[in-house]
């Protein structure tokens, strides 16, 4: 049988590479000129390679009971591993996936194609258009996973934004978001004080090396209208392989400070990551 091969690809948004595991028969790493974007493992849907992708999962498994069909909006597509994650895990989900890069959708679907009956529907689109479109209350849970090369767009940081969010979510909808930050974490604290502006409920999940300023890395914003299962988030997280803390409550209220909401007119994108951060060799 023949050894699967690296695929390099020209899309609309850089070069995309899709580079086989030596290690596992059918999984397959995705960069975007350089920077990992995903992993997924045809073999094995519910295999998270990365730490940010694990927390999302932690809280995939506990928004709602085991196994419970969602309906899920994914901002940001990448090789759609949540969303064959969340196929797995709760069977009969609908989701809907909306990616601005049309031509990395096409090669994902290409090279790892999603079963028919997944449940999943891809739209080529711009994510912040795609949710001022969406119906209201049509989604149990809001995933952006979006990245402009490494960098979270301005244009989804706003309180306008967290607005449509809130406004595609159920009453107890839960919206996740991957960010991306170091200390002193100025951005990380606006997008806090921005989604506290619409949402009753925030917690943020990230290693303690991050939170405590030593370097730069992902953190998971998670916020609602209803408590987060915080406790069953600390256990869970703290067990994995690279533990993480979950921030809430006063803690999360300390670290936001004096952090102001972001208006449109003043928003700005994530920081770019320092040289080695995210990308591999």
């Amino acid at each position: 049988m023949d050894e699967p091969i690296p695929v390099t690809r020209a899309v609309d948004h850089g070069t995309a590479k899709l580079m086989p595991d030596v290690d596992r028969k059918r999984a397959w790493l995705l960069t975007v000129d350089g920077a990992p974007q995903s992993y997924v493992d045809l073999d094995a849907p519910t295999h998270l390679e990365f730490e940010y992708a694990r927390r999302l999962g932690h809280v995939l498994d506990t928004v709602a009971e085991p196994g419970r069909a969602l309906d899920v909006l994914h901002l940001g597509g990448g090789a759609l591993t949540l969303p064959r994650y969340l196929a797995a895990t709760r069977p009969g989900s609908r989701q809907d996936v909306v990616e601005a890069d049309g031509a990395l959708l096409d090669l994902v679907l290409e090279q790892l194609p999603v079963p028919d009956d997944a449940g999943i529907a891809l739209h080529g689109a711009d994510a912040r258009g795609w949710l001022e479109s969406a119906a209201a209350g049509s989604a149990d849970v809001l995933i952006a996973d979006v990245f402009g090369g490494s960098r979270v767009p301005a244009h989804l940081t706003s309180v306008a934004y967290a607005r449509e969010a809130e406004r595609v979510l159920r009453d107890d909808g839960v919206y996740l978001a991957n960010l991306a930050d170091a200390a002193p974490f100025a951005f990380l604290r606006s997008q806090l004080a921005t989604f506290a502006a619409v949402f009753e409920e925030l917690a943020l999940i990230a290693e303690p090396g991050v939170l405590r300023g030593r370097r730069f890395g992902n953190a998971v914003l998670v916020a609602s209208h209803r408590p987060v299962d915080t406790a069953t988030l600390t256990r869970r997280t703290a067990a994995d392989a690279f533990p993480a803390r979950v921030e809430y409550g006063d803690t999360l209220r300390i670290f936001i400070g004096d952090a102001e909401p972001v208006r449109d007119e003043n928003a700005v994108p994530s920081p770019e990551p320092p040289d080695g951060a995210f990308s591999i060799g």
